[in-house]
């Protein structure tokens, strides 16, 4: 079915720009778990990972230029790892619970423009039966 030509329809609408209420408070003890200390905290409705970040990664420290026997480097190296690892876990669960909420929300809000929808359509049935299409 074609549409009439001048017949007016929306512009695309960039995703990124709607903004879903979402009521999501995460414990505070679990963004403190998710944040670098000294850096701003964790916002899981703000941050996005990219696939790279997805992908384990070491936080890298500046070497010293001491001396240091392998095994205690290597001890150093692994503990850097495990903590760069979980913090990355934490991020992550985090942000998974907040679009578990958002798509919950926007799941509700589709059922509700369905419902609106189904209402309009009715009205219109309604007007083109007694007045003739538009």
């Amino acid at each position: 079915q074609l549409l009439p030509a001048n017949r007016n329809t929306p512009s695309p609408i960039d995703p990124d720009t709607i903004q879903v209420p979402v009521g999501y408070e995460p414990d505070p003890a679990d963004l403190a778990l998710s944040s670098i200390p000294g850096q701003e905290m964790f916002d899981p409705r703000k941050r996005k990972f990219s696939e790279e970040e997805l992908k384990p990664q070491p936080m890298i420290k500046k070497a010293r230029k001491v001396f240091i026997p392998d095994d205690l480097k290597n001890n150093m190296a692994a503990k850097r790892s495990r903590d760069a690892r979980r913090l990355k876990e934490n991020q992550i669960a985090i942000r998974a619970s907040f679009l578990e909420k958002e798509n919950s929300a926007l799941r509700q809000e589709v059922a509700d423009l369905r419902k609106e929808l189904g209402k309009c359509k009715n009205i219109l049935a309604k007007y083109e039966a007694r007045h003739g299409p538009l």
